[in-house]
């Protein structure tokens, strides 16, 4: 499942993989932000309620480490082959 281009978007008109730089900044903080904030509000809605009377601490530590791979091994991935397509069709 682990794409070797992360940045490549295989969409171009010739039909040849074109490489999509990096995101920027900006962009990499807007992306993690759409992944991790409905990640977070879905943990909190379906496992919330069984940790309300644990330690902050360890409600916290308990959502990170269920709410991290999810992030990184499940949206990223998707939100940068998205943000790929987007700029493609964006240039052509």
């Amino acid at each position: 499942m682990s794409d070797p281009t992360p940045y490549a978007d295989v969409s171009s008109s010739a039909g040849a993989a074109r490489p999509v730089g990096p995101p920027s900044k900006h962009q990499l903080a807007l992306m993690i932000w759409i992944a991790v904030f409905p990640t977070l509000t879905v943990l909190n809605l379906t496992i919330g309620p069984s940790l309300k009377d644990t330690n902050p601490v360890l409600r916290t530590f308990v959502l990170a480490t269920i709410a991290v791979p999810i992030v990184i091994y499940g949206l990223m991935p998707r939100l940068h082959k998205a943000r790929g397509h987007f700029l493609a069709r964006r240039a052509a």
